[in-house]
């Protein structure tokens, strides 16, 4: 006998008493997970200004300390534990495909943060990129498919056996070891190669995240699904995933600009989820065709503002900490300076390592 349908928890869209009590009491499941997500990637954004800013006051410091031991450092990053604990939580509560894209939050946070806090500027088209993902978020919230209901360790054992799943793993598999392939033999560590092979970690970690999730859940709520091998089977596969997504996320940044990385992980990272919420866990069942088209493009408005947003960071950024040397009259060049923290003279030539090309260059100017 085959499993029976999933039994659809309405959303926050589908009852026509909003906002009543009733309204409160039938969707409280579901405002539980959008509540643990949004504080969840708001602690995620005060944390990362924490530490920036920790180490913006260690190197104003004439001995430069190391950052953990740092007080304001360690503090941002309890805070990011506990932010990351939130977004963990909330995989128990509602779909992949909702909690994914709400990673959006940490990024308007962070820059609303940092206007306010850390007298960083924001130009038009940081406001824009803002508006988009304020906008973009609305509608993913708005227009979710229905939730089902929380899987038990039974449903995902035979979850992991359907036929759409494997096919899916097994086309996994195959493009991250072509990927592999070329990253490790043929040296291509392109920003794509890597933040696909991140995104591609990612989405069988989110699956195990969700299952893990929901497997407590309904544990703590009096349906015991510890004792089950399934749920230490997806707690190792969460733990290997993460630590791997980790390595090739590391050396993403180490050689890209965080203008780069950002935005390309979060789209990357939410088709994963989304796709992977709808071969595994079938999120998309029970949706209609509107609410489909309107929380995917949703998503589309996501990604748009968080790549507008980053991008007008960057160069606010650039333009606070470096010097056009084109500008100082009688000179043509169009090179820039940049202040150098491990020298008593003002810095050197970006992308200028030798000291010896730059005192030629300035020489010859």
């Amino acid at each position: 006998m085959g499993a029976p349908p999933p039994r659809l928890i309405p959303n926050a869209t589908v009852s026509p008493d909003f906002p009543s009590r009733g309204w409160y009491y039938a969707n409280q499941t579901f405002l539980i997970g959008i509540l643990l997500a949004v504080a969840g990637n708001l602690l995620i954004s005060i944390s990362l200004n924490l530490q920036k800013y920790s180490h913006l006051l260690l190197a104003r410091q004439a001995n430069h300390k190391p950052c953990y031991r740092s007080k304001l450092w360690w503090s941002g990053l309890m805070l990011m534990g506990i932010g990351e604990m939130g977004n963990f939580a909330a995989y128990g509560f509602v779909s992949l495909m909702l909690v994914a894209p709400l990673g959006s939050i940490a990024v308007i946070g962070s820059a609303v943060i940092s206007v306010l806090f850390l007298k960083e500027n924001i130009g038009p088209g940081g406001i824009l990129g803002g508006t988009l993902t304020l906008a973009g978020i609305f509608l993913l919230v708005t227009f979710a498919p229905p939730v089902a209901q929380e899987p038990t360790a039974s449903e995902i054992q035979a979850d992991l056996s359907s036929i759409q799943f494997l096919i899916y793993v097994i086309l996994e598999v195959i493009t991250f070891c072509i990927l592999l392939y070329f990253y490790k033999r043929r040296k291509v560590d392109h920003i794509v190669v890597l933040l696909t092979m991140v995104a591609l970690l990612a989405s069988l970690n989110i699956i195990s995240v969700k299952a893990v999730a929901a497997l407590i859940v309904l544990s703590v709520n009096g349906n015991m699904q510890l004792t089950y091998p399934i749920f230490y089977i997806m707690l190792v596969l969460m733990i290997i995933t993460c630590v791997f997504q980790v390595k090739f996320m590391s050396k993403a940044t180490h050689l890209y600009s965080a203008a780069e990385v950002i935005p390309i992980n979060y789209i990357f990272f939410t088709i994963s989820a989304v796709i992977a919420g709808a071969v595994f866990y079938e999120e998309f069942q029970g949706a209609n065709v509107l609410s489909g088209f309107m929380f995917l493009f949703g998503c589309f408005l996501s990604f748009v503002g968080v790549f507008a947003l980053t991008r007008n960071r960057s160069k606010e950024h650039l333009t606070g900490f470096y010097i056009d040397y084109g500008h100082i009259p009688g000179k043509k060049t169009r090179r820039k300076m940049q202040p150098d923290p491990n020298s008593l003279s003002y810095g050197s030539f970006d992308n200028e390592g030798d000291s010896e090309t730059t005192q030629r260059i300035l020489r010859s100017s």
